[in-house]
């Protein structure tokens, strides 16, 4: 029997026109793609962004499955139509992205480069930084891509430690987890990378007093999200030198408002949104995957937990 997937992120459907009809067809489904649902009771699976126009997925009432395209679900899983089941985005090319991006970063500040690139009064500083393994990172979210960017920084040697909100256990990085955890894992770090969902729970996890725990002159990474910190805490911890510098890709608003002080400021970077975009070579894999395991009858992959939000 041909079931119909209903393609409603039309923004990105030019860079799944080609690719995902014909990975469908080697997967062995019998499926026909269609961008506009003329008979939405007709559709069997339907694949998403948060920012595309549909919105009410009440008429959908055969639905099996809602596949997003993005890692992050904040937008969505609390839209009281969407009863069918949720699927977040993870891929390789997210991980892979994100990765880089992290790694990138953070061994800008660990060794320093700003100082050397731009050097307009030609100081002669041969203060050499300190090893990687002497340097704590507290990476603040141990999902998918927070534990591969961990184990990623802690291949380079640094001293990681990982956070979440529950216990879990990832083979060679020492792991907090809840209030008391956090504290322990933030305690004396000098790089902070924050990935974490945006939940109740996460919003402004990073506030003034939890700032007051780093190092002096610490560095944050946060290509989460931008709720994830409280921007009045980080640019007052910035000033008294507290926090030595922000590199942010995240932000309560997107695009960052022109006149919004992180632009500018000396010791901020922004990043408009880039650590880590999903690539349609790879998602339509994970997409096809998912829908084959559902027509099989086995479980969804990356489905999502209402109530936790992630």
């Amino acid at each position: 029997m041909t079931i119909t997937v209903f393609f409603a992120a039309p923004a990105v459907w030019e860079e799944y026109r080609d690719l995902l009809p014909g990975l469908l067809a080697d997967a062995g489904i019998d499926a026909r793609v269609v961008t506009l649902a003329p008979d939405p009771a007709a559709v069997d699976y339907i694949i998403y962004a948060p920012s595309a126009p549909l919105q009410d997925f009440t008429p959908f009432t055969r639905c099996k499955a809602v596949l997003s395209l993005w890692a992050g679900v904040e937008r969505i899983v609390g839209n009281t139509t969407l009863t069918q089941p949720l699927c977040r985005m993870v891929d390789t090319g997210l991980t892979e992205g994100m990765l880089e991006w992290v790694v990138g970063h953070a061994l800008r500040h660990h060794l320093g480069m700003d100082r050397h690139i731009v050097n307009p009064g030609h100081v002669w500083d041969a203060t050499c930084p300190p090893l990687a393994r002497e340097r704590k990172v507290a990476m603040l979210g141990m999902g998918a891509l927070g534990t591969a960017c961990a184990q990623g920084l802690a291949a380079l040697n640094f001293n990681v430690v990982g956070w979440s909100r529950t216990e879990k256990h990832t083979p060679g990085i020492q792991g907090f987890h809840g209030e008391a955890g956090l504290e322990a894992a933030l305690r004396g770090a000098e790089i902070v990378v924050t990935l974490l969902p945006k939940t109740p729970e996460t919003e402004n996890i990073l506030n003034a007093q939890r700032l007051a725990w780093l190092k002096p002159g610490a560095f944050i990474l946060n290509p989460g999200r931008g709720p994830l910190i409280d921007d009045a805490a980080l640019l007052a911890a910035l000033e008294t030198g507290q926090v030595g510098h922000a590199t942010l890709d995240v932000f309560r608003i997107e695009p960052l408002p022109l006149d919004h002080p992180f632009w500018g400021h000396p010791r901020v970077t922004v990043t408009p949104h880039i650590a880590a975009d999903t690539r349609a070579t790879g998602a339509a894999k994970v997409l096809v995957k998912n829908i084959r395991r559902s027509e099989a009858g086995a479980p969804l992959l990356h489905l999502v937990d209402r109530a936790r939000g992630y």
